[in-house]
């Protein structure tokens, strides 16, 4: 290797070292030390008139980070001819863009240009876990918003209907382990999931069956009666598991159970290792929750493009 290949390499570690070292629970101590404090004033204004804020935020997040790295382009609105990323057909369904809305407005009237979008969301999810009776973290923050939000790259988002083999390679391209997402799929806890996502498993699942046979099958019935074959119901569909506002480990108990709803939680009991981690935390909602803090931590710090602090989360200056 050349003198020149190698200062290059040198730069590109450094500058990528610069990245993660960027990301501090400290940033805004000096610049906005309320920034955490109207966040989660914001995000309990919002829960208390609504009680699927907490999954939305959530989800809200992982779709961010998962296009582009965490730099608030799925907060962006269509513009013109661009089509943003909540326009995308997996993000249809994401709503309480008004909750990162109003803590913007907030923090821009406490301290102004200094708290990006970014972090703002990544703070918002923190809160939507913590406040629905799971564990609280210090967030890391310093991430900037980016300009570009295209629809077409939710493509790269996993899709409910993923294999083992198909999730092991979208988390990994992210530097995520079969760890990790054994461990974010828990965020499944919160929310709710429309027929569309889960219909592949209760009407020709394949050649020789009808049903996907690891659904229990007395579940399998409630949710075909939620869920017929030719569903006319836009908003049909089912609760994730069965303490839907809750941040607990039933997601993973009713798994074990084949009352999963997704192809892709399924796959988790695929392999022997990812099998054994449902199975672990199942048994421990606390190693559940210590391990999700480090998984959340870790995917909210993908690197994102981002290099400026919106003022508006909906549009760039």
């Amino acid at each position: 290797m050349n003198a020149h290949m190698l200062n290059l390499l040198v730069m590109v570690i450094f500058v990528v070292s610069f990245d993660v070292q960027a990301l501090s629970p400290h940033y805004y101590d000096q610049t906005c030390p309320q920034a955490d404090h109207i966040v989660t004033n914001a995000v309990k204004k919002a829960m208390s008139n609504d009680k699927t804020v907490p999954a939305a935020l959530l989800r809200m997040h992982f779709h961010d980070c998962f296009v582009r790295g965490c730099d608030g382009s799925v907060l962006l609105d269509s513009k013109g001819k661009n089509k943003a990323e909540k326009d995308g057909p997996p993000n249809i369904s994401l709503h309480a863009f008004y909750v990162i809305d109003n803590a913007k407005k907030a923090l821009e009237e406490q301290c102004p240009g200094i708290v990006s979008c970014a972090d703002i969301l990544s703070l918002a999810a923190r809160d939507a876990v913590a406040l629905s009776g799971g564990p609280t973290w210090a967030v890391p923050k310093g991430r900037k918003d980016g300009r570009i939000s295209k629809a077409i790259e939710t493509r790269q988002l996993p899709a409910p209907t993923f294999n083992i083999s198909q999730l092991r390679q979208n988390f990994g391209q992210r530097g995520l382990s079969m760890h990790d997402l054994v461990v974010l799929s828990g965020g499944h806890t919160l929310g709710f999931a429309h027929c569309s996502s889960f219909q592949n498993r209760l009407h020709n699942f394949n050649t020789q069956k009808e049903i996907d046979p690891t659904l229990n099958p007395s579940f399998a019935a409630s949710l075909e009666g939620v869920c017929p074959a030719h569903n006319k119901v836009k908003n049909a569909g089912s609760t994730l598991d069965g303490t839907v506002t809750s941040f607990d480990n039933i997601y993973y108990k009713m798994l074990i159970q084949g009352k999963s709803l997704f192809s892709s939680d399924e796959a988790l009991l695929a392999v022997p290792s990812t099998k054994k981690l449902v199975a672990k935390y199942a048994s421990s909602n606390e190693e559940f929750e210590r391990a999700f803090v480090k998984s959340m931590i870790k995917m909210s710090s993908i690197s994102g493009n981002g290099n400026e602090v919106r003022l508006n989360c909906r549009r760039v200056r």
